[in-house]
């Protein structure tokens, strides 16, 4: 949803709706725009023993989606990926409409499932890694990353921990408020836990500070001064905290511990880590000494610069209109 966001100068352009998951992003674009919430499915489901959820999912997605299709007809799909849109896309490629992939910026070695299926439907297909490249030779190529020169803000002796959007981590989360209470983590934290977390949230006043949920107009606040973020291994937090040119310690999600549904943030934290951006820590017991590199290393600031691709985009939708 992020890198959409990143794409509005195409999109603003056109009539326009948004097709989502329900998440604290998507209903903040809702004030603005047209979005229809879907519901929540993904394959990994049935790998931490949740076959059930993933089969009521699935039905439940077809028929809203379907529902959708049969009262919107657009002509040009663009998606940045997620299953949760799978059957949307489908239906309406199957009206008509051009249907263009861009495959997940946080798939660096190897595809999505959702990619590998919709490409075989896609009018045009466009990947963000290199390696990705080679695996489909015929998609359009365009890396997005950059690093940024300039001053770092401003910041203050504070840390933020995040889990995401969608989703709790009370493992991240309960090891983060620890190290507080144990002095490793200094100044004032804020711990965005998640809807349902275990975490219970706090008064507005305490330290540490314990919230559901953040607007992502709230979390771009909160970086602007925070020196440290510590989160899960997803690449909307990764980006939007170098953007404000935080410390950064990420803590994937893992599989076998039931947190995901495939390691995918162990790929995303392992390829920031290895172009010097963030510090990792693969499990709670790496949490200090990553902090602790995290502090004495210098930060950097980077972004996702998505201007290649959005002129590609301008040429291409012009030539479909």
């Amino acid at each position: 949803m992020r890198q959409l966001l990143d794409l509005e100068p195409v999109w603003s352009r056109y009539d326009h709706f948004f097709v989502s998951e329900d998440s604290a992003i998507s209903a903040e674009l809702a004030k603005a725009h047209v979005v229809h919430m879907m519901p929540h499915y993904g394959l990994g489901q049935a790998l931490i023993g949740k076959p059930l959820a993933l089969v009521k999912g699935i039905v439940a997605n077809f028929f809203q989606s379907l529902r959708l299709a049969l009262r919107e007809t657009p002509d040009i799909v663009i998606s940045t990926g997620a299953g949760a849109v799978f059957w949307s896309s489908l239906f309406f490629r199957m009206k008509g409409a051009k249907f263009i992939l861009i495959e997940s910026f946080a798939r660096f070695e190897k595809p999505s499932k959702f990619g590998a299926v919709c490409r075989l439907f896609a009018t045009d297909i466009v990947v963000q890694s290199a390696a990705l490249s080679k695996h489909w030779p015929n998609a359009h190529f365009f890396d997005p990353f950059r690093m940024l020169d300039g001053e770092r803000p401003a910041k203050t002796d504070s840390t933020l921990a995040t889990v995401g959007a969608i989703l709790p981590f009370d493992r991240m989360s309960e090891a983060v408020i620890a190290l507080k209470r144990h002095g490793v983590i200094t100044g004032s934290l804020l711990v965005q836990t998640g809807v349902g977390s275990a975490v219970a949230p706090t008064e507005d006043a305490a330290d540490p500070r314990c919230v559901e949920t953040l607007t992502f107009a709230e979390i771009k606040g909160v970086l602007k001064s925070a020196d440290l973020v510590i989160c899960h291994g997803g690449t909307g937090s990764l980006v939007t905290a170098l953007r404000e040119g935080c410390r950064i310690v990420a803590m994937p999600r893992r599989q076998d511990k039931g947190e995901c549904y495939d390691d995918h943030q162990f790929e995303i934290a392992t390829a920031f880590s290895a172009r010097g951006l963030i510090e990792m820590a693969a499990d709670v017991a790496d949490l200090p000494a990553a902090i602790a590199r995290a502090k004495l290393r210098e930060p950097v600031l980077a972004t996702t610069d998505p201007a290649a691709l959005i002129a590609w985009l301008d040429t291409k939708l012009a030539a479909y209109a």
